[in-house]
């Protein structure tokens, strides 16, 4: 098991790179998610999505994506569950869980992720979701 994921970190294969974004995420870790992102990595939220719009810088990522979900939403987690790789291109379906902290409402909304690796590190990220099921367990 060390041996795996020992490789996990070190790898450059876009999987791995994604794999480790989606660990450090649920492990709150910023500074691991940091290191998965390009310098320029363009990270878009759907059209609709509480947080939409599209990100630029690792900075802007973790400032207007990372912690803001943190600040409103309980246990905020992506879980992956399959991966469709090609080349650089990897396609993630997950699920979002989590609870509003405003009104205490739970969501499991599924969700596909589109992630661009190139060289060991995330240049475009696109998010494709329900939007209006995130909406809704925001409104009291």
């Amino acid at each position: 098991m060390t041996c795996e994921l020992t490789d996990l970190v070190t790898s450059t294969a876009p999987a791995d790179v994604v794999r480790r974004q989606y660990l450090a995420c649920a492990a709150g870790d910023l500074e691991a998610l940091r290191a998965t992102l390009a310098p320029d990595v363009e990270w878009t939220e759907m059209a609709g999505f509480p947080l939409a719009g599209t990100y630029r810088t690792p900075d802007g990522v973790i400032a207007n994506v990372m912690e803001k979900l943190g600040q409103d939403w309980d246990g905020w987690t992506a879980h992956d569950d399959t991966y469709v790789v090609d080349g650089e291109n990897v396609v993630v379906l997950a699920r979002y869980t989590a609870a509003d902290k405003a009104t205490g409402k739970p969501i499991d909304v599924r969700v596909a992720h589109h992630f661009v690796v190139r060289g060991g590190l995330i240049v475009r990220f696109e998010q494709f979701t329900d939007t209006a099921l995130v909406r809704d367990a925001m409104r009291g």
